[in-house]
């Protein structure tokens, strides 16, 4: 975290000063915005406080209830979404607080009493190292609770509306704000009573039943639901010995059980088989009480007992799998001829089970991944045509979750003795590992995505997927730190510089690509505002194959030191050496000979090139900036 760069701060250094639409930002919603998001779920509130970073873009989201979300029905955090944390600044804190899965046991029937179940195996939840961060489960309440902070504490000084219900829309794309929306009043004085704002731009992320979705002519279309699960979040006394850990549990006499202890030491959830559901239910099976099933748990946890002293939530849900064939509001037969207004997010376009713990996952990814792209097109960073990568890039990737929940879930529902090898569900569980942590998506080359050409030059980050962090060392403290974990969700792209074998400042391919970058009008550099600091939109570091011990600070091109703030003061934090212990240039398979490594501001590895392609660089970039300004 960097500080004082404005001038010496005493309180809370997360708390960013002020600016742009953030001084004396209105407390009632305005007649119009430029983004409005409906819903204040984890992939709204993950597009909003993404959105907060940029002062001059007016960002509401409004939220039928009205208030916080107490009660979250989401609660799984895979590693993907706690290194998404850690740009937004809270991975640490969310982290001390929620239940870490370390391991997960699997029960079945006793071979010499089918009516006992027994552990029969364990599973690492990372055995192989996917990712550095931990596999958490902690109430989605929270989650919201983190990114609301992240919103207060922006320059924009958001906070969501409570109490307006999404009604309907209308888009004029002649006009300066295209979206006419209309809202519900749902609290407060002006109960029942409608109004309109103007957007230029709608975020649906209103759940399943998204009006947001209808608005714009899409449907859900998959499978219907036949399978139906009791799902319940309880404190409880119980003989059962692995209540503290996650367990897939498979009996004898019918059903199955996922169990997921959660945060805090006491409190766990179960999903509790209820069976197929009759092609004559018409919703019967809803109706299921909670004693029903508790009853049904004991059974199947034979011969150990559950003796539930509360119950915190439950419901009951039935397994549907269900997508939208498009995440905006451009129809098929307009694909090329306009631009989207409005995008829907998480639930409204993807829906599946719960058990292999996607749901919110997922969603904030979507988030993630418009959220930076409105900022860009908004702030005058990015034509309007970067907005069409939305829908193509995140509608693969639900197909891709869906397709892998069909399968998990249906593994969960079989009975014991329809496995053809008892340890299937176990080794699926760990072959598919990297999927449900959410490291799989691999975006398509497209406009933000490079063919990969030169992908030889570094094996260990693959174009199209996340940055995999490693260890480095800070040179100017001599800090060893994540580099993956320094970049910080500000909406800017990151180009690393991974050096050639010369030291710092010499004649090298690493020297005169920094002038090129410093003084090319072919730079993206030069894209950047005038008046700005040299890195608001690129922030451009550069890691030596020396240890620290061998880079002189002096002798580092300028553009790796940038001058910041209003006393443009040098910053020295993007000057990195290798970590002896865990070298960067062999644990990636980065190129002896150096390589550049461009990577999106949503954290995804857009480019590799090598230290001389300066063309190519520049070519890259072109289409997704403004036109060049001269600097000063």
């Amino acid at each position: 975290m960097q500080f004082h760069h404005h001038g010496y701060v005493s309180g809370d250094p997360r708390i960013q000063p002020a600016a742009g639409v953030g001084i004396n930002r209105p407390e009632d919603l305005p007649d119009e915005v430029d983004v409005l998001i409906v819903g204040s779920g984890p992939a709204g509130m993950l597009t909003a406080a993404q959105l907060s970073q940029f002062p001059n873009i007016t960002t509401r989201i409004v939220e039928r209830r009205d208030g916080r979300l107490a009660i979250g029905q989401a609660d799984g955090i895979q590693a993907r979404s706690v290194e998404t944390f850690q740009a937004f600044g809270f991975a640490e804190e969310i982290t001390a607080e929620a239940y870490r899965i370390t391991e997960m046991c699997f029960w079945r029937p006793d071979p010499e009493d089918p009516s006992r179940i027994i552990r029969s195996g364990r599973a690492l939840d990372d055995e192989s190292g996917i990712s550095e961060f931990p596999h958490l489960i902690v109430n989605q309440a929270r989650v919201l609770d983190y990114f609301a902070r992240v919103m207060a504490f922006a320059p924009t000084r958001m906070a969501p509306d409570y109490g307006f219900e999404f009604v309907g829309l209308e888009v004029d794309d002649a006009a300066e704000y295209p979206v006419t929306v209309t809202l519900l009043h749902t609290a407060g004085p002006e109960q029942g009573t409608e109004r309109t704002v103007k957007a230029k731009y709608v975020v649906g992320s209103d759940g399943a039943r998204s009006k947001v979705r209808s608005a714009i002519g899409c449907t859900l279309d998959g499978d219907k639901a036949n399978h139906a699960w009791g799902v319940m979040d309880v404190l409880a006394t119980t003989d059962f010995p692995d209540i503290r850990t996650k367990c897939a549990i498979q009996s004898s006499n019918g059903g199955s059980i996922l169990l997921i202890p959660r945060e805090g030491g006491h409190l766990f959830r179960m999903y509790v088989d209820l069976g197929v559901v009759p092609e004559d239910d018409n919703g019967a099976v809803r109706k299921t009480t909670i004693e029903q099933i508790i009853a049904k748990a004991n059974g199947i946890l034979a011969p150990y007992t559950l003796d539930v002293r509360n119950v915190a939530w439950h419901s009951v849900y039935e397994v549907g799998h269900r997508l939208t064939d498009r995440f905006d509001d451009v129809l098929p037969e307009d694909l090329g001829t306009r631009t989207p207004r409005v995008f829907i997010t998480g639930d409204a376009c993807h829906t599946h089970s719960a058990k292999a713990g996607q749901g919110m996952n997922v969603s904030m990814q979507d988030g993630f991944n418009i959220g930076w792209k409105l900022g860009h097109v908004l702030d005058g960073r990015s034509p309007q045509s970067l907005l069409s990568t939305y829908s193509a890039e995140r509608q693969v990737v639900a197909k891709n979750l869906i397709d892998f929940d069909k399968e998990w879930s249906t593994l969960m529902a079989k009975r014991p003795e329809e496995f053809e090898n008892p340890s299937d569900l176990e080794d699926f569980y760990v072959r598919t590992a990297e999927f449900p942590a959410g490291f799989m998506t691999e975006y398509t080359p497209s406009m933000l995505i490079a063919e990969p050409e030169h992908q030889d030059l570094a094996a260990g980050f693959p174009i199209g997927k996340r940055f995999k962090s490693a260890l480095v060392r800070r040179v100017s403290d001599t800090n060893p730190l994540h580099l993956g974990h320094q970049a910080r969700a500000d909406g800017r792209w990151r180009i690393y510089v991974f050096a050639d074998g010369a030291e710092a400042g010499a004649a090298s391919p690493v020297t005169e690509l920094a002038q090129w970058l410093e003084n090319s009008p072919e730079s993206p550099l030069a894209a950047t505002p005038e008046g700005a600091d040299r890195d608001a939109w690129f922030d451009v570091l550069v890691i030596y194959q020396q240890d620290h011990t061998g880079i002189d600070l002096n002798a580092v091109p300028a553009v790796f030191k940038p001058q910041v703030g209003p006393f443009q003061l040098t910053d020295l934090a993007k000057v990195y050496g290798v970590d002896p212990k865990a070298d960067i240039f062999e644990e990636r398979g980065l190129n002896r000979d150096g390589v550049i490594v461009v990577v999106r501001p949503d954290q995804y590895v857009a480019n590799v090139l090598p230290l001389t392609a300066t063309a190519e660089l520049g070519e890259f970039f072109a289409p997704l900036l403004p036109a060049r300004q001269p600097q000063h």
